[in-house]
């Protein structure tokens, strides 16, 4: 099983940093987990892994992991607005607006 493969079976964000022998602080990973690991996963797409053996592709893969740590050691995960939804609550992409509709109009309540 090559390290990308081995990668795809892994289940959680402890998994990837013991696999890639990464150091980690727990109450980093315990905050970020999921966006240190997207924040990898879009700096993999960045990158063409075509063509490299398997030592050089474990290589890149923590050399990913740890700059996707680095970034959520000197920010926080609302800073770094890795996901949708963060990137939205910033105005970054229009969202439709829609009105405040009180529930009790809905309900037929005053």
């Amino acid at each position: 099983m090559d390290i990308l493969e081995k990668l795809g079976t892994l289940s959680s964000a402890e998994e990837f940093f013991d696999t890639l022998g990464v150091a980690y602080d727990p109450e980093v990973l315990r905050v970020a987990r999921l966006h240190i690991l997207k924040r990898m996963g879009e700096y993999l797409s960045g990158d063409s892994l075509a063509g490299l053996g398997e030592a050089e592709t474990e290589a890149a893969c923590r050399a990913h992991l740890q700059r996707a740590y680095a970034d959520f050691t000197r920010s926080s995960p609302l800073k770094e607005r890795v996901f949708k939804v963060l990137k939205d609550a910033t105005g970054e992409k229009p969202s439709p607006r829609r009105p405040f509709v009180p529930l009790s109009s809905l309900t037929g309540q005053d």
